[in-house]
C-alpha cells in the first residue's frame, strides 16, 4: 500500500505499515488532515483476521452497550481499538511486537498521559481464546463505568 509521500511511515501494532501524523490529532495542514483519513479507511478495508474476529463482539455497541472505533487515530498514532467513552484502547500484538517493545512502550507513555488505559491481546489469544479476552475486557469496563459530566448547579 503506498502512503503519501508527505507522511513519514512506520509500523503498526499488526504489522502493517502505519503513519505519523506529526502535528497531533487532526493536525493543521488539510491535506495531510485527508490523506491520513484515506489511510485509516484502508486499514479498515484491510483488517487482519484477528483484528475482523474481535471486531465483530465490539462493533455496534454490542458490547456493554459502549461505541468502539477501529484504527482511530489518537494524537500521533492509531489504534487497534479504542472507546473514548472510558478512555479504553485495545491492542492486538503480532509477533513483530516481540522485537518492538520499546516503540510500544513509547506510545503507551504517550496513550497513557493522555488519560487513557490499554489493553494488550496477543494475536493467538483472540484466535485461540475469546472468550476469555472478552471476559478481561468485561471486567474493564465493569470496574470503570463511563465517565460522567459533573452535575450543572450543584455545590
Amino acid at each position: 500500500m503506498r502512503l503519501p509521500a508527505r507522511m513519514p511511515q512506520y509500523q503498526s501494532r499488526t504489522g502493517r505499515p502505519k503513519m505519523r501524523l506529526i502535528e497531533g490529532r487532526g493536525g493543521g495542514d488539510d491535506s495531510m488532515t485527508e490523506s491520513f483519513l484515506i489511510f485509516r479507511r484502508q486499514l479498515r478495508k484491510k483488517q487482519t483476521e484477528v483484528e475482523k474476529k474481535l471486531w465483530r463482539y465490539l462493533r455496534s455497541k454490542q458490547f456493554e452497550s459502549l461505541k468502539f472505533r477501529r484504527q482511530e487515530q489518537i494524537g500521533q498514532y492509531i489504534v487497534d481499538f479504542v472507546c473514548f467513552r472510558i478512555k479504553l484502547i485495545i491492542e492486538l500484538d503480532g509477533s513483530q511486537h516481540i522485537d518492538d517493545r520499546e516503540k510500544d512502550e513509547i506510545s503507551d507513555k504517550w496513550l497513557k498521559s493522555q488519560g487513557f488505559t490499554i489493553l494488550r491481546f496477543w494475536n493467538n489469544e483472540v484466535m485461540k481464546n475469546m472468550e476469555g479476552v472478552l471476559s478481561s475486557i468485561h471486567t474493564y469496563c465493569v470496574k470503570h463505568p463511563p465517565l460522567t459530566p459533573p452535575i450543572n448547579g450543584g455545590g
